[in-house]
């Protein structure tokens, strides 16, 4: 397992339980039962602990950790019959973005979302979620498709935001952003987003400007990185924990100033540590956010859709 920098003590708990067990694997005469199960439950309360107050950069941590389901996953655990479509009709296909036709509980959708990959061959071939002007073209004609066949689409946003290399910006990355955000507010047909790890500034937006928005419990959304506004306003990339608590970053931030509509519990520990439970946990959102929008027009979606942004922020403002 990988454990964070917050999670050392933790870490050495499970060590030694999982040497004690090793040694009695070794030495079949000894009985460890005891103590490894004394040490489990204190690897159990001090995960409690330690989950229970997780200030705004630890969440980011989290939300960052290797081990949590990708988009991938949620693809192959919650659809059935997803058939991927790839490229943009005017210069590559994206690999950083996967999506296609699916069934949810065998209802025809189109989803859509960043991947990032789980290894080092996987993370270089996604480039790490971090999506090209090709990879929002190919979302912007998904979206079409899917509001010429009726189709409801589900984003997964899981990004540290758009690629900003060279060739993205001389092929046109603002452009593609806003013309992926604009279409997302343009379609008559009901759009759920939920953050399930990162969402990074307009490569979320593009993404998640949609009916409901949903977060996983330790998912983060923000408009810059931590990293990348400590740098700015204090010219000190280490100052990222200030930068994280000033950037309202949380699900429960979000939620307080009406960014976003509805928060995912996550399991003890993450998502990382029940991978599985956290998935199940999403689909049950999006099965109740999609039951929530199924009946409505496509003029009372696009309505709804513009006037959430419209209002966002005076929640929090008249709190």
């Amino acid at each position: 397992m990988n454990y964070l920098e917050f999670e050392k003590p933790l870490a050495e708990i499970e060590g030694k339980a999982e040497e004690l067990r090793a040694m009695a694997k070794t030495s079949p005469g000894m009985d460890v039962s005891k103590e490894a199960e004394a040490l489990d439950r204190k690897a159990e309360t001090a995960l409690r602990d330690l989950y229970k107050g997780l200030t705004p950069w630890q969440k980011c941590q989290v939300a960052r950790h290797p081990d949590r389901p990708h988009c991938k996953d949620y693809v192959e655990a919650l659809f059935s019959e997803f058939t991927s479509l790839a490229g943009d009709r005017a210069f590559a296909d994206d690999h950083a973005v996967m999506g296609g036709i699916a069934r949810f509980q065998d209802q025809p959708v189109m989803v859509i979302g960043h991947e990032k990959g789980n290894d080092t061959k996987t993370r270089i071939e996604r480039n790490f979620g971090m999506a090209r002007p090709e990879g929002y073209r190919k979302a912007i004609r998904l979206m079409d498709l899917a509001d010429r066949f009726r189709l409801p689409v589900i984003t997964l946003v899981d990004t540290p935001g758009a690629y900003p290399g060279k060739g993205a910006e001389e092929r046109g990355q603002a452009e593609a952003i806003a013309r992926s955000t604009e279409k997302c507010l343009a379609i008559g047909v009901p759009l759920i987003s939920v953050v399930i790890g990162e969402g990074g500034s307009g490569g979320a937006v593009a993404f998640a400007t949609a009916n409901r928005v949903a977060m996983l419990e330790h998912s983060v959304y923000s408009v810059i990185s931590p990293e990348g506004c400590a740098s700015i306003l204090w010219k000190d990339a280490e100052k990222m924990r200030e930068a994280a608590e000033a950037l309202r970053l949380t699900a429960q931030d979000l939620q307080k100033l009406g960014v976003i509509d509805r928060i995912v519990k996550e399991p003890m520990g993450g998502a990382q540590r029940a991978p599985k439970e956290a998935i199940d946990a999403v689909g049950k959102a999006i099965e109740a956010m999609l039951k929530d929008l199924s009946g409505k027009k496509p003029e009372a979606l696009i309505k709804d859709r513009r006037q959430k942004f419209l209002d966002m922020g005076a929640k929090g403002l008249a709190a």
